[in-house]
């Protein structure tokens, strides 16, 4: 069983043996049907990965691994909003009629900032700051943005990252304010160690920690059964995960650049209904 499985299934039985629940409350999310999607959840989870032993990648459902990849360059590479300019189709419910999704996500990377130094937009101060000042202790970005968050289709889930140098390795966390556990947990997991991954190989470091913080975790009502039957299963080893040494610099990665080597999983049977 890789670690991803082993946090995952811990954080899951952690939430439905001890997680409160918010059926009878109002809540803004609901299903297609109109009722309220209603969830159980625990508060402040952190679950930590050691990337130098091993790539947190689930088996015991599938990560389409590519397509997590994709939509991390099309936030963090393209520093895009607009639809047409991503791969998969994840985002279309959030387009708006100007085929964005507002400003959100890759365009808050994507604006200028003015520093000592000169200007700079998040992603290119942080590649900066690796590579000329790797011991500071302010490397990070935040897009949660309380200036635009009107204009944003959808507020930011996971919206910082900060990076920590420790010797010559890249450590790394991300902050998330809320996260379904079904759909996206593993989805965001893989996205931001590949993430870690690719700003490590760029400044010439090794890839450490990576830590994912949680604020409201969560697995919705009618995902339940299949959580459940998620961690019934036995979950293969980890497999390798590859990248291509070569590129040094950040925005000539694309997602063939990476590789997931003896990739075996459980096949998913579940219908997932998503909430909005």
């Amino acid at each position: 069983m890789s670690r991803a499985d082993e946090l995952y299934r811990q954080t899951c039985i952690d939430i439905l043996e001890n997680g409160f629940s918010d059926e009878g409350l109002e809540v803004r999310p609901h299903w297609a049907d109109g009722t309220p999607a209603h969830t159980i959840k625990k508060f402040g989870v952190v679950n930590r990965y050691n990337l130098a032993e091993e790539f947190p990648i689930m088996t015991l459902r599938r990560t389409y691994w590519k397509s997590a990849i994709d939509e991390l360059l099309w936030i963090w590479q393209k520093k895009s909003n607009r639809i047409c300019d991503l791969g998969s189709h994840v985002w279309d419910e959030w387009a708006g009629p100007d085929g964005t999704i507002g400003k959100a996500y890759g365009y808050q990377l994507g604006l200028k900032h003015h520093y000592k130094e000169g200007d700079f937009d998040q992603v290119d101060r942080v590649i900066f700051d690796l590579k000329n000042n790797p011991a500071s202790r302010r490397i990070l970005t935040n897009i949660y943005n309380f200036e635009d968050l009107h204009e944003m289709n959808l507020y930011p889930c996971a919206y910082s990252m900060t990076f920590n140098v420790t010797g010559n390795k890249l450590n790394a966390i991300l902050n998330q304010r809320s996260q379904d556990m079904l759909t996206a947990n593993n989805w965001n997991v893989v996205q931001y160690a590949v993430l870690t991954h690719m700003m490590a190989q760029v400044a010439g470091l090794e890839v450490g920690e990576f830590v994912h913080v949680i604020a409201d975790c969560h697995i919705y009502d009618r995902h339940i059964p299949a959580v459940k039957a998620m961690l019934e299963r036995e979950g293969y080893e980890a497999p390798k995960f590859v990248m291509d040494k070569s590129i040094t610099d950040f925005y000539a990665f694309t997602k063939d650049s990476f590789k997931m080597e003896d990739y075996k999983f459980h096949p998913f049977e579940f219908e997932i209904p998503m909430a909005i």
